[in-house]
């Protein structure tokens, strides 16, 4: 009987692992809204995004982001300063529905350049601080080039359909998580490629894939965005 009950439990345990494990050959998705608003004769301003993520694309929760910042732009110099905050809930793949909370406090700078006549790049610079369920305080360091061509514009303004491209590197700054465990300094890298319309002076449409890969695993992500200036 008791032999019974410690295969049991094993097989139970072994079964909840796997559920638990990440499907790199399922596609996932994420659909996004992402806002800015630049205060009438003033450098100050808000910027920020919420974002559902689901490892199956819909109906199994990777994660619900909520992040909002206040910005600034100096008068001498091309940059977007952003001061924010952040609250994020994660959940695991699977049938199993347990999640974790997250908050975050971020700085960042936003670059953008114009090369020729119709190449946009944006380079974004972010520092995270983060509080993470069951984990000691740590940092993270974030890169991001963003690259968008309009095909038939020489411009993002109206009526123009762009390709869209980035990529992001995570650099974790500590290692250790607290109670014995730990993880790399690389923390992950996301590479996009998607097509853009451009609905009104105020208003974008993109649809895309993104390829996002960590230490433990890689996964195919479809991206769905709404930008909108206020």
């Amino acid at each position: 009987m008791i032999k019974r009950f410690f295969i049991l439990l094993i097989f139970v345990q072994l079964s909840t692992n796997s559920s638990a494990q990440v499907d790199e050959s399922q596609t996932g998705a994420w659909y996004m809204y992402f806002y800015n608003l630049q205060f009438k004769n003033s450098q100050w301003g808000i910027q920020g995004d919420f974002q559902y993520r689901d490892w199956a694309g819909l109906g199994d929760m990777e994660q619900l982001l909520l992040r909002s910042g206040l910005t600034f732009r100096p008068k001498e110099a091309n940059v977007l300063f952003t001061l924010g905050y952040a609250n994020i809930t994660s959940g695991v793949p699977g049938e199993i529905s347990d999640t974790s909370g997250e908050n975050r406090i971020y700085q960042e700078a936003l670059i953008p350049q114009k090369l020729g006549s119709r190449y946009f790049l944006t380079h974004r610079f972010r520092y995270e601080q983060r509080f993470v369920e069951d984990q000691d305080f740590r940092t993270r360091y974030r890169y991001m080039l963003f690259f968008n061509v309009p095909f038939n514009k020489t411009a993002l303004e109206k009526d123009a359909i762009y390709l869209a491209l980035y990529n992001e590197l995570f650099i974790n700054g500590q290692t250790d998580l607290g109670n014995g465990r730990t993880t790399e300094l690389f923390d992950r890298n996301r590479t996009y490629l998607g097509l853009g319309y451009v609905l009104s002076p105020k208003v974008r449409v993109q649809l895309g894939w993104m390829n996002q890969k960590t230490v433990n695993w890689g996964k195919g992500q479809l991206q769905f965005s709404l930008h909108h200036s206020l």
